[in-house]
């Protein structure tokens, strides 16, 4: 009883703006590694996965990661590295939801906050869209830091803005396939495959493979899909030169890819991949993944 009082008064600190803002920051995600994962944080020497993101919040930094990190400004970063053929097309960006003229946009679209993570609005039919849920939603996300969550560098730089984006489906029915893969200094060492997003009553379900498509044995986040994907996609090679063009030069990254109707689409860049406070099942993958991510010898 008493140690579920700590740990919900513990809980209750983290998620209070007024007490997490006065902890510094490896103060704090030592608190938060401990009380998510069970784990005491080693900074000194990590050896972990986990552990090592949160060393990378704390000691590296690269000036081009903020402008990476905002859904926007990563626009132009992979126009200039890949083409604008691997980009969605863009609607629109606003400052504020009432800036937003709806005429202008077409009956199916995105929007989404670019300093923050998990504020995606869809709307499939302008006729029976609620346009007053959606405002309530992204005005709240505009003022939020996302940093304070979970220390995450580079979103304190980030400046609050609405991107609306084209609506994309594929033609198979079967809903778009996102691909996440783990970039150690350029390399690809393993990815994801996520399955049942947005399906109703369904929880999302992550594959992990590795770079030659061999199904890994572990769960990290959301459970296994019940039929295992078995045939590599078509375009698995040429997104995995991709991943590796995009991360070059970076310790680590995921790059997330989109396959939709035969082609390649950018989705985004994680520096903390689920901010690095999610165990892994069983946990000895927290330490492969670990081994793969090799840190810079200097604090910055």
């Amino acid at each position: 009883m008493k140690k579920n009082f700590i740990r919900r008064l513990v809980f209750h600190a983290l998620n209070s703006p007024v007490l997490r803002n006065l902890i510094s920051d490896r103060l704090y995600l030592r608190i938060r590694y401990r009380y998510y994962t069970g784990k005491r944080l080693n900074l000194e020497h990590p050896c972990r996965y986990n552990e090592k993101l949160q060393w990378l919040k704390l000691y590296y930094r690269n000036h081009q990661i903020p402008r990476l990190t905002d859904k926007y400004e990563v626009r132009g970063y992979i126009e200039e590295t890949l083409g604008n053929e691997y980009l969605i097309p863009l609607l629109g960006v606003w400052d504020s939801f009432d800036e937003i003229d709806f005429t202008s946009l077409p009956d199916q679209f995105v929007l989404k906050c670019t300093h923050d993570s998990n504020s995606v609005i869809i709307c499939r039919n302008k006729a029976d869209w609620n346009r007053e849920k959606a405002h309530k939603k992204l005005t709240k996300a505009l003022n939020r830091s996302f940093y304070w969550g979970g220390r995450e560098w580079p979103y304190k730089e980030l400046k609050p803005r609405i991107i609306a984006e084209q609506y994309m489906s594929d033609d198979s029915g079967t809903g778009l396939k996102d691909y996440k893969f783990f970039c150690f200094q350029g390399v690809v060492k393993a990815f994801f495959i996520a399955t049942d997003r947005g399906v109703a009553g369904e929880e999302v379900k992550f594959d992990f493979f590795d770079e030659h498509f061999n199904h890994l044995p572990f769960m990290h986040g959301h459970p296994n899909a019940e039929m295992t994907p078995t045939c590599a996609p078509s375009v698995l090679k040429e997104m995995m030169e991709l991943a590796s063009k995009l991360s070059a030069g970076m310790p680590h990254v995921r790059v997330d890819l989109y396959h939709i109707n035969g082609r390649i689409y950018f989705g985004e860049f994680t520096f903390f991949h689920h901010s690095g406070i999610v165990p892994f099942i069983p946990d000895t993958w927290d330490l492969t993944f670990g081994s793969w991510l090799q840190l810079p010898e200097q604090k910055e």
